[in-house]
């Protein structure tokens, strides 16, 4: 019954092959060439990040985790029982767990995601282990528009949950107008519940994006194999190595791909050459001081109530408001 019922509920906004194809190639033409980070996530990327999550080196979903378990409590009172949870990126949806487990009034949870397979089983698996909460799973790329669907209970308040500091991944003016975004999401009196990596040793962020076992790696690499599967762009998987950093002067760490040997492809009228030794920037990690992120936050229309940081100062959990 579940099963079916959350299908029912499931709306797809899933992005047009042709307007990848056109983002890819305009990236691919700039000086410093570029591929959207959204890339990483089919059912086969989803299943390495998770597998990164595990890793000794990536401290963020350990520590972001042990620090919603914690505070589980204040978090709750914050969020209130009766609200609209909407999770941008939700993967497995699995820190979401700790807020249902503890939010069993909740009147639906809308898991957002790019990557409509994994979504899919993600909130049937939800659906079957939370049978109260009402599931409606959406897949759409959450950097465009599209629309939340209509839930059966009424809710107080919406609050978008963004976790695993993704909001990182926006260079910081992106990061203000995708905070406004979720403002007008949340409307009056909603919230938004976020994770934000802080600054830290740089030896500690270069080893969390490079790790031991080279799942980061296959991670990164999954955006060239579905450029070429899926777009139908001939670059090789295996002419291109993983590589990433910590670029301190922008307080970031910037993952790419750097080609071995000299690569040319032509696309939709397009020629593209990529030299060997150049880099194909796919990703960007912004790392925040509190008040930095405060600072960033009061931009995108939203006052931080409450920070809860681990005893390492590695990671926080922001609850933040809507102003009025």
């Amino acid at each position: 019954m579940e099963f079916n019922n959350t299908l029912q509920n499931a709306t797809d906004f899933q992005p047009d092959t042709n307007d990848v194809l056109k983002e890819v190639i305009e990236g691919l033409q700039q000086p410093v060439k570029r591929l959207p980070c959204k890339l990483f996530y089919d059912e086969h990327g989803s299943q390495l990040f998770d597998q990164i999550c595990e890793l000794d080196e990536y401290y963020p979903t350990r520590t972001e985790t042990a620090i919603m378990e914690s505070n589980i409590d204040e978090i709750v009172s914050h969020i209130g029982e009766d609200c609209q949870l909407i999770e941008y990126g939700s993967g497995s949806s699995m820190k979401t767990r700790i807020l249902l487990d503890n939010l069993p009034e909740m009147a639906a949870y809308v898991p957002i995601d790019i990557s409509k397979e994994h979504l899919l089983r993600s909130s049937v698996d939800l659906s079957q282990d939370y049978p109260n909460v009402d599931v409606f799973p959406v897949c759409a790329d959450y950097h465009n528009d599209f629309d939340l669907p209509d839930c059966k209970k009424t809710a107080n308040k919406k609050v978008v949950y963004f976790p695993g500091s993704t909001i990182g991944n926006f260079h910081p003016h992106e990061a203000v107008d995708f905070l406004q975004g979720i403002n007008e999401v949340c409307g009056d009196q909603g919230g938004l519940l976020i994770g934000v990596d802080l600054k830290k040793d740089p030896d500690i962020l270069t080893e969390a994006y490079n790790d031991s076992k080279g799942v980061t790696a296959a991670f990164n690499l999954n955006s060239v194999r579905r450029v070429k599967e899926e777009l139908g762009i001939d670059l090789d998987p295996d002419s291109f190595k993983h590589h990433a950093f910590y670029n301190e002067a922008h307080g970031r760490v910037e993952m790419h791909l750097v080609s071995l040997q000299e690569q040319k492809v032509s696309v939709a009228g397009n020629d593209i050459v990529i030299k060997s030794g150049e880099s194909i920037w796919t990703e960007s990690s912004y790392k925040y001081s509190v008040e930095e992120f405060d600072r960033l936050a009061f931009k995108g229309g939203f006052q931080v109530e409450k920070v809860w940081v681990d005893d390492q100062q590695l990671f926080s959990v922001q609850y933040l408001t809507t102003m009025s």
